[in-house]
């Protein structure tokens, strides 16, 4: 054992050690850690932190630093500064740096609205190899990059970007791929294919038929959809309901005992109002012909006597099918007779074999059975609005159809009334009560679908050729700014004078060129898009639209005409371009009227033009029922077609307040509502072709 002195003599000898070892741990501990950087995970810095790290790091970190810094400004829409901050990336980066750097690259080109290089890039990539944040992000931008079509593989993305995600960004990959599913165009849900262990995706598509055969019975879809839970629990609809759905849970019917119908029965839209009662009449007490009848004398085969005398009834001044449902600004007046009318198409043709076959029938529309309900209507024209409404909740109304003039219906929309409404017309502004649906023919209406279909059809560069006039211009303004909500840039729009005027061009030969001014819709600003997780804002500072001169050629003209302006208008153009061009002519219903013989027919050649389904072949039956009804007037047909709709439409009040995703196919086109419960219209596209009328291709 070692004396006690020798032991202190030791221990004193570790103190200065022991003191150093402490004083230099104290000091590590107070020097700042580097902070760690990792590319594959969340970056929830700002920019100006991220680029402070990349001046601050050593160089092998410096390129891990750069790339956050890139990927928080393109997440604040400086997109500029992230391209800056690209070109100046080492040449020399490691597997996972350009794998990031390839992200970025994409969301950088999303972000500028380049979608085809995006797409691209992506294509490029393998998700397998990626953390699951770079799994998210890459899922999103690839749906962001799809634009919003509905698609097959955009479902197939949406199944694959859900597990990734929690929260309100799970929520709304669900809704999404809800809306995707009941979107998807009639063509490609005839043809799907599917893979043999895509059980997700058979799950949805299973639970998209049991919504299809139960939409217009919310009791029977509340079934459906507790029994298709039962058979697919693992599906993630099963599990988190879409929100459309959910709603489903929660119905209440509104009640449509007794309904007050707004009309004005004296004054210049007495005519049309008569229309639409008849029609919503006939709807409510089953006189509807819904059985099919022989196409000749349908609204393709119109039949005209041998006598050139035959009358017209009084038909709208502006001649516009959807504009005669518009009577708010008054300029609606009843015309003298029109000698290229024809009477009833019950009347048998001179000559039977050189009429054409009518077009194929389009969809049977669905019409709300007849009922007992009380209908009362009340004169818009006779006293304010405001005391009608007054009036009908005092007599017990449950529901208000109408009024039909725009100033009515925007003095309704600012009142406070508690009744369910359903307006036959939409005001300047769209008010969002959850108490209003607002139901038009307006010829702004007609020109977004016409937008739509000119899109789906590939074209890029559309021509608007419509009257000087305020209809012209609301057309064009409603044209150009749907044309750029589907991602088009310029619309032109040229304006067109009298049938003198355009007489006087024929005859000089001038024709008309394929030209004009752009239209400016109302300016916006850019917004940003999230989708499922990942936000793609808009830049900070917006580039001009493009011009007209860099988009190239018009390669589609959008023609707002009467029947005898556009037997005018289409020769006129024919002068300036060649047969083999590629400019596709489209016209509105407004040239669509009755009177339209072989001649007419094959001077169309080649021009597609929309209508509403039931002048369209839907239901020939019914069709000669309101021809000979209204004196083969189209437009007033049209307009008793609206009262069938709204007849239809008031019995699913409940439907289109409570349940998004509403859709219905109506007389007036396939219908379906809108957030704000704005009724929007699909219409059917018809083509003349060799004398024919047939399905535009």
């Amino acid at each position: 054992m070692l004396p006690s002195k020798v032991v202190r003599k030791k221990a004193g000898r570790f103190v200065p050690v022991l003191l150093a070892g402490l004083i230099l741990a104290a000091c590590t501990g107070q020097t700042p850690q580097a902070p760690s950087v990792n590319i594959q995970g969340p970056a929830t810095g700002t920019s100006s932190y991220y680029l402070q790290q990349v001046q601050q790091s050593p160089d092998d970190n410096k390129a891990d630093w750069q790339l956050l810094a890139i990927r928080a400004l393109l997440n604040e829409g400086k997109y500029p500064q992230a391209y800056q901050q690209i070109t100046q990336l080492p040449q020399q980066l490691s597997d996972t740096q350009r794998q990031e750097l390839q992200l970025l690259t994409a969301q950088l080109r999303l972000g500028s609205q380049d979608f085809p290089s995006a797409q691209a890039i992506l294509a490029k990539l393998n998700p397998s190899s990626m953390s699951k944040d770079q799994q998210q992000r890459y899922y999103g931008m690839k749906i962001a990059a799809n634009q919003g079509r509905p698609s097959l593989d955009l479902v197939r993305m949406l199944i694959a970007q859900e597990p990734l995600l929690t929260d309100k960004a799970h929520q709304d990959n669900i809704d999404a791929t809800w809306q995707t599913l009941t979107q998807l165009p009639p063509e490609q849900m005839s043809s799907l294919v599917i893979n043999a262990d895509e059980n997700t995706l058979q799950g949805w598509l299973d639970l998209l038929n049991v919504y299809k055969a139960n939409r217009t019975d919310p009791d029977m879809l509340k079934a459906g959809i507790s029994d298709w839970q039962m058979r697919y629990p693992q599906n993630p609809a099963a599990k988190t309901p879409p929100t459309a759905l959910g709603q489903v849970q929660n119905f209440q019917p509104a009640s449509t005992g007794k309904i007050a119908l707004l009309l004005p029965l004296s004054g210049q839209a007495q005519v049309f109002a008569s229309a639409i009662q008849k029609g919503f009449n006939d709807a409510k007490n089953g006189l509807l012909n819904t059985q099919p009848s022989p196409a000749v004398g349908s609204a393709q085969n119109p039949v005209a006597l041998p006598s050139d005398g035959a009358q017209n009834s009084a038909e709208p001044a502006s001649n516009s099918a959807n504009n005669s449902a518009e009577p708010a600004n008054g300029s609606a007046q009843p015309q003298a007779a029109n000698t290229d009318a024809v009477v009833s198409p019950s009347a048998a043709p001179a000559d039977p074999d050189s009429s054409p076959p009518a077009a194929p029938p389009a969809a049977s529309a669905t019409t709300a059975p007849a009922s007992n309900a009380e209908v009362k209507v009340y004169d818009t024209s006779s006293q304010p609005i405001q005391q009608i409404i007054a009036q009908a909740q005092q007599d017990g109304a449950t529901l208000v159809v109408g009024p039909l003039l725009k100033d009515n219906v925007q003095q309704l929309a600012d009142s406070s009334t508690p009744l369910n409404v359903l307006a036959l017309n939409e005001p300047e502004k769209i008010q969002n009560h959850p108490n209003l649906c607002y139901f038009a023919l307006s010829p702004e209406d007609e020109a977004r679908d016409a937008a739509h279909h000119i899109w789906q059809q590939g074209k890029r560069m559309p021509l608007l050729l419509v009257p000087r006039s305020s209809l012209g211009d609301r057309v064009s303004k409603a044209f150009a700014q749907e044309w750029q909500t589907l991602g088009g840039s310029t619309v032109l729009q040229q304006g067109f004078g009298s049938a003198a005027d355009l007489k006087q061009g024929i005859n000089s030969g001038a024709g008309i060129s394929l030209s004009g001014t752009p239209v400016t819709p109302p300016v916006s600003e850019p917004q940003g898009v999230t989708i499922a997780g990942l936000t793609i804002p808009a830049p900070q500072s917006s580039t001009p639209p493009e011009t007209a001169a860099s988009g190239g050629a018009v390669d589609a003209v959008y023609i707002v005409a009467t029947q005898g302006e556009l037997q005018l208008i289409k020769p006129m153009i024919a002068m300036r371009i060649s047969s083999r061009s590629n400019v596709a002519l489209y016209a509105s219903s407004r040239s669509f009227q009755a009177g339209a013989g072989p001649d007419f027919r094959l001077e169309m050649e080649g021009l597609q033009f929309s209508d509403i389904p039931l002048l369209s072949g839907a239901n020939p039956g019914l069709m000669q029922q309101a021809a000979r009804s209204f004196n083969n007037d189209f437009s007033l047909v049209r307009l008793y077609a609206m009262g069938i709709d709204a007849w239809t439409l008031a019995n699913h009040f409940s439907e289109m307040r409570q349940m998004s995703g509403f859709r219905i196919d109506g007389n007036t086109g396939q219908l379906s509502a809108t957030e704000n419960c704005v009724i929007n219209r699909k219409l059917i596209w018809s083509q003349y072709r060799q004398g024919q009328v047939v399905p535009a291709s």
